[in-house]
């Protein structure tokens, strides 16, 4: 055993880290000419599985803090995607609904997979495989849970 650091070609967290940058920069082209971001992105692919959700509940989905997701949540409200408001049925959660723009939204998006597929370079079952493994060791060191 040695203590010199490891190198970064030798780093786990180095090569997640380096591929999530490298994986926004093919995704961004194709996610400005819808003009949304990435986490604006991902936040409507969960509300297209289960549109109303919760704050909370988005936040859980998504591995995002409250005070990260909310002034997502305004900037998506403000371009008229998703539609806040006080649940009837408990005022202190908040309901995430999807607009008609936002529903529109996802026939508009429906290529991004081919597209993503097309920049990995990589067939359906490569990739599936392959988030299946990354999910999992996220899911063993955060034990499922937002960070």
């Amino acid at each position: 055993m040695t203590d010199a650091p490891p190198r970064l070609d030798q780093m786990l967290c180095f090569a997640l880290y380096s591929a999530t940058g490298a994986l926004n920069r093919a995704y961004k082209p194709a996610l400005e000419a819808l003009g949304l971001t990435y986490p604006q992105y991902v936040t409507l692919v969960a509300l297209w599985e289960r549109d109303g959700r919760t704050v909370g509940q988005l936040g859980e989905a998504l591995f995002l803090e409250s005070n990260t997701l909310t002034p997502l949540l305004k900037r998506m409200e403000a371009a008229g995607l998703v539609r806040r408001a006080r649940d009837p049925a408990d005022e202190r959660q908040v309901r995430v609904v999807l607009t008609e723009d936002g529903r529109a939204m996802q026939a508009r998006a429906a290529d991004l997979p081919r597209h993503m597929l097309k920049a990995l370079g990589c067939d359906a079952e490569t990739v599936a495989a392959l988030t299946a493994e990354v999910a999992e060791m996220r899911d063993r060191v955060t034990g499922g849970k937002a960070a």
